[in-house]
């Protein structure tokens, strides 16, 4: 089992920027991949980012791009979500997540929910006009 904290949500002005955390425990974080989705108010939950195993490869969504950043920090067990230029739109709460162990590393990363085993509680970002 891996359990997923995450950390960093609050409230920014639009223009601002959070940066969010997810510490993982439990199994070893490094051969799980993993993501960064949200959820806005009356929506489906979405993919926002993802990274491999290896941390070498990373995907953000369209929505995102140029303005987030996923990293990860196998030693520490950390997964991180920079978010600069935030939008109202970008007001939801985020969820970090990983998935089932992979059997080797890979540079293969995952925009699915469904890819994914292990799921946050989840973090408030709230960006006011």
């Amino acid at each position: 089992q891996v359990q997923l904290v995450e950390s960093g949500g609050g409230l920014v002005q639009a223009g601002g920027s959070l940066r969010l955390s997810c510490t993982a425990s439990g199994r070893t974080f490094s051969r799980h991949a993993m993501g960064w989705f949200r959820q806005a108010p009356g929506k489906e939950r979405e993919f926002v980012a993802a990274i491999s195993n290896i941390g070498g490869s990373t995907d953000v969504a369209d929505s995102v791009k140029g303005r987030f950043t996923i990293s990860g920090d196998n030693a520490k067990n950390t997964l991180t979500l920079q978010m600069n230029s935030l939008k109202p739109e970008d007001t939801a709460v985020y969820y970090c997540a990983a998935t089932a162990p992979q059997r080797f590393y890979s540079r293969s990363y995952y925009t699915g929910l469904n890819e994914y085993d292990y799921w946050g509680q989840g973090t408030q970002v709230t960006v006011s006009s």
